[in-house]
């Protein structure tokens, strides 16, 4: 049988395919605005229910546990193997290293009513030292620099700051640099030591100082410790990064040439990353001299005392001396270490016509400082500084003065610029974040997580979000968001404004970043001081101090990545008729969106470092926590929970942006 097809019959018009439909694709943006009118809506219904919060006398069962450990230690220290021949051997190391150099150029040893090397000596070594390691300029400016902070009248408080920071500098580069050269060698190290270096870059200063008062009292030991801990990433990190960078050819050719493992290492991978090392070691300075000036909280000696003590009394004048001194020493350090980086590079390149000339001069210069030491050492009047310290008096009374007139002059000014933005922004703002449940403010918060970073990004701001819950400072935690948040907008906004500017102008960039540069050496501490004379001790006076601190390092960012969109790009834009509002709007700042997202993780992790500094004048929430736990011990407990709780803001906001940077950037 044969099965005839009939064939369908044509029509005039061949059929059309149905139009198929264009799927519209839900922007990050609209599903964040989504979350955030869900939460208006609710939050105006639930507005003051189950927000936990918390009176600032009162303690959680977490807060009496950590209050009972602390008395449990300070009762079995003594006794406890554990703290008899771990802990407090540690302790015992570090205060002989501190002790040793405190009384070698800072305190009083034995009979003598002065350190062993005076001031003169310091000086001579410090000149000579900057000389031999940088140049003449640099030495110059030390030498003035170190004269300065006698002038001051705080040359033994600049001497116990310089002695702690050298102490847990040398001890930090012990184990920094062969963690380092480890984690350059090694793949699988790298990985499991990069976690703990962003979680210890990432903690603020403040919180390394409660857990370590548990384990080593507080004192300059609790202090040093805390300081070569945190100072000791960078130099494990950009150690690792010059050993990677090292031109695999080169390790090839040594290899090529029969080089062992060890040579290679020492002939080859460490000279050739010489510059990266002591750009390392110049980060790991300017941390440890940030931290020494912090600890002063838990009673470390120093400039960080003098200031924290004025602050405290709220004496503008006496805070600005001593903190224009650790800006003075910050300077200089930071001067003296970059110029050795380049004096290493140089050396590299010419070695023997390097050497060639500066040998008889180095042997000179030794001569001399040796004979300034014996002075120092041998006759008072080189060893005590002399004079009272007239010029610190006259900047403490010009300080005075700039804030009396200030207050008098601009305090209509600045009462309403810090008013419109504290009713206007802040206000509102913390009021939707503390009265709000909390369980709606995790909820939102995780979803914003989801968004901007992914699944991962989420499900690390679900578990920040449950321990915040537990540490029972929820409360406090979303006053330090609010001001958090506000205070990056800030940043964000100059930083946009500067950071184009800087990118599309190469004058205002050479103009620009020798200033941001040296504000970014300045420790947080110094920021308050101008500020408070402004705004007096008021939260707001941490915000700006905040926003003034974050911005320098969002500007630079920013401008990067403005600079780095491809010149071809532009001219394509201009060509087509763009203005130069349009080709910033439509196409730098688009294609720089990876530098934006940087930017705001590292102005976050700035400004939530320097809010909470900002409990010393009148921020309050867990900064305030903090400053009290070590200043009355029935708050202690709640003092470890409230740092417990910026350690997770810090590490929810840079999963969180951090992963967002890398969905921009793919």
């Amino acid at each position: 049988m044969t099965v005839v097809m009939e064939k369908p019959e044509k029509t005039g018009a061949a059929e059309e395919p149905a139009p198929v439909k264009p799927v519209r694709r839900v922007s990050r943006s609209m599903v964040i605005a989504a979350i955030l009118v869900v939460w208006l809506l609710l939050f105006a219904v639930l507005r003051g229910k189950q927000t936990l919060t918390l009176a600032a006398a009162d303690l959680t069962d977490l807060h009496r546990w950590f209050n009972d450990v602390n008395d449990s230690i300070g009762a079995n220290r003594n006794s406890n193997p554990l703290f008899l021949y771990f802990f407090n051997e540690i302790r015992l190391v570090i205060d002989n290293v501190v002790t040793f150099v405190q009384e070698l150029i800072s305190q009083p040893t034995g009979d003598r009513p002065v350190p062993q090397i005076g001031w003169l000596g310091v000086v001579g070594i410090v000149g000579f030292g900057s000389w031999a390691v940088g140049n003449w300029r640099v030495a110059l400016l030390a030498v003035a620099g170190f004269t300065f902070l006698g002038l001051q009248g705080l040359w033994q408080e600049s001497m116990d700051t310089l002695a702690l920071t050298v102490s847990a500098v040398c001890v930090a580069l012990l184990f920094a640099i062969p963690l380092g050269v480890w984690a350059g060698l090694s793949d699988r190290f790298n990985r499991i030591v990069t976690p703990f270096l962003d979680l210890m870059q990432t903690m603020p200063t403040f919180v390394y100082l409660a857990p370590l008062t548990l384990f080593f009292q507080i004192g300059p030991a609790s202090a040093t410790i805390a300081t070569l801990i945190y100072a000791a990433p960078p130099t494990i990190r950009i150690t690792a990064h010059g050993i990677r960078s090292v031109p695999h050819t080169t390790v090839e050719a040594a290899d090529s040439l029969g080089a062992t493992r060890r040579q290679s290492l020492t002939k080859v991978l460490l000279p050739m990353s010489k510059r990266t090392v002591v750009m390392g070691v110049n980060q790991t300075i300017m941390a440890a001299l940030a931290m020494v000036t912090i600890a002063a909280l838990i009673d470390a000696p120093g400039l960080g005392k003098t200031v924290l003590q004025a602050l405290q009394s709220l004496d503008v004048g006496t805070a600005f001396n001593a903190g224009l001194a650790i800006v003075v020493l910050a300077i200089v350090l930071d001067r003296v270490t970059t110029a050795a980086s380049a004096r290493a590079e140089a050396a590299r390149r010419s070695k023997n016509r390097f050497l060639a000339w500066r040998r008889p001069l180095l042997g000179v210069g030794a001569v001399v400082t040796a004979v300034l030491i014996y002075l120092s050492h041998t006759y008072l009047w080189a060893a005590e500084f002399p004079g009272e310290g007239g010029t610190g008096r006259a900047i403490r009374s010009g300080a005075d003065n700039v804030t009396t007139w200030a207050q008098d002059n601009l305090s209509g000014l600045t009462n309403a610029f810090r008013d419109a933005i504290t009713n206007g922004l802040l206000n509102p703002f913390q009021s939707l974040l503390t009265d709000s449940p909390w369980w709606l403010v995790g909820a939102a918060l995780i979803g914003i997580g989801v968004v901007l970073g992914g699944w991962r990004a989420g499900i690390t701001t679900a578990v920040c979000v449950g321990l915040l819950v537990a540490t029972g400072v929820w409360s406090d935690s979303m006053t330090t968001l609010a001001s958090t948040a506000v205070a990056t907008v800030l940043v964000m906004l100059l930083g946009i404004c500067f950071g184009v500017w800087m990118g599309r102008s190469a004058l205002a960039d050479r103009l620009l970043r020798p200033t941001l540069d040296a504000a970014q050496v300045m420790p947080p501490f110094v920021y308050l001081v101008p500020f408070l004379a402004l705004f007096g001790a008021t939260r707001f006076t941490a915000i700006v101090a905040a926003v003034v601190y974050a911005a320098p390092v969002a500007m630079k960012i920013i401008a990067d990545g403005v600079r780095n969109v491809p010149a071809t790009t532009v001219e394509a834009a201009t060509s087509a008729g763009c203005n130069t509002w349009q080709i910033i709007t439509k196409v730098q700042l688009p294609m720089a969106r990876s530098a934006l997202t940087l930017a705001t993780n590292q102005g976050l992790i700035y400004v939530l470092s320097m809010v909470v500094v900002g409990g010393l004048v009148g921020a309050g929430a867990l900064g305030y926590d903090v400053v009290a736990g070590f200043s009355q011990g029935q708050l202690y407990g709640k003092g470890l929970a409230a740092g417990l709780a910026i350690v997770l803001l810090g590490v929810m906001f840079d999963r969180i942006t951090q992963a967002a940077a890398r969905r921009t950037s793919a």
